[in-house]
């Protein structure tokens, strides 16, 4: 599946050309190689996240609300934190 069929909005990018490039062709000289470190820091993707129906109490839900749009993923940030440091102990 190439890029311009899963778009959203309609791309204005030369499709036919770039899908005719070829690797040597592009140019990565803006783009640094990827070291060790780099991997050895990286966050592997979890894949899709569920819906459930998870009971808070009612202050630390007013909490996260405060802080406006996406309290949600906030507060999915705090739990992978605490999952992170539980593992980490953990080994």
């Amino acid at each position: 599946m190439n890029a311009k069929n899963i778009m959203k909005k309609r791309s204005r990018t030369d499709w036919k050309r770039i899908d005719a490039m070829r690797d040597e062709d592009i140019d990565l000289s803006d783009a640094p190689e990827l070291g060790p470190d780099f991997f050895a820091n990286a966050i592997l993707w979890p894949g899709p996240k569920k819906q459930i129906t998870l009971r808070i109490d009612p202050d630390v839900l007013t909490f996260f609300r405060k802080h406006g749009r996406g309290y949600q993923s906030m507060i999915n940030a705090v739990l992978r934190k605490y999952m992170e440091a539980r593992k980490e102990r953990s080994v």
